[in-house]
């Protein structure tokens, strides 16, 4: 083999292994990507049962149930157009609340129920999650006043 053609193998070579990089990559991201989805999408089908992501929304006043003994809670996410219920197993934050916003991770079970692994509130009067308040816009709603506002 001669030089030149030894350099073009390692040419080649590395080429290859930088797109056989590349490609891993990709499909790492693509796998754990978790998508935003409003209750309207959730309930116009655009989620599979057991699609990973997450649900945003306001957590509709009166829906709160608590498992007497446990840790299971169950609330109803609404973008005031759809609504979703979501079960979730572990301690909620505290500052969570019916009415207000909230954005869970999760998965749709084959019943048309979002089980929770995480739940986030938002950390203030004013805070909305920018996908939650996008959400909410879109459906030509306002979202309530903050606690304490006049």
């Amino acid at each position: 083999m001669t030089p030149r053609q030894r350099r073009m193998a390692l040419v080649a070579g590395i080429v290859v292994g930088v797109g056989v990089a590349g490609t891993l990559a990709l499909r790492a991201f693509r796998e754990n990507v978790m998508f935003y989805f409003d209750p309207t999408q959730v309930a116009t089908g655009q989620v599979k049962a057991g699609q990973r992501f997450r649900l945003g929304g306001m957590v509709v006043k009166g829906s709160l149930e608590r498992t007497p003994g446990t840790l299971d809670v169950r609330f109803v996410v609404t973008d005031f157009r759809s609504t979703v219920p979501v079960t979730y197993a572990q301690v909620l934050p505290n500052l969570f609340k019916e009415g207000a916003g909230v954005v869970a991770h999760g998965r749709l079970n084959d019943s048309g129920v979002f089980v929770a692994d995480e739940v986030l509130a938002k950390h203030d009067e004013k805070y909305m999650p920018p996908e939650v308040a996008r959400s909410l816009k879109q459906a030509n709603a306002t979202p309530p006043p903050p606690a304490g506002a006049q």
